[in-house]
């Protein structure tokens, strides 16, 4: 399964801070369908992302009935992103 959609940057200033995309509630749909054949603790999701010119591994984090994709540092260095920029997320889910 392949998604792309659209949204702002982030910042969640927990004990460990980090910056994040939230997926719309209709590709959530179509992931929370597609999770009980991929999920992994605590219903994370494995995905390969892209952002502009880079693409990663990472798992996507289940918050409030919705998917969030987090985004490391080195993507928002490479991609010169700051928190509410919006970008264009491509995500492919991995078995």
């Amino acid at each position: 399964m392949t998604l792309e959609f659209s949204g702002p940057v982030w910042h969640w200033a927990g004990p460990a801070p980090w910056y994040f995309v939230t997926v719309p509630a209709e590709q959530c749909r179509d992931l929370h369908a597609a999770s009980k054949f991929v999920t992994y603790g605590w219903g994370m999701l494995p995905v390969r992302v892209r952002i502009g010119g880079t693409e990663w591994t990472t798992s996507l984090f289940p918050k409030d009935d919705r998917y969030i994709v987090p985004v490391k540092a080195s993507v928002r260095r490479a991609e010169q992103l700051q928190e509410g920029d919006e970008v264009t997320v491509r995500l492919e889910l991995r078995s």
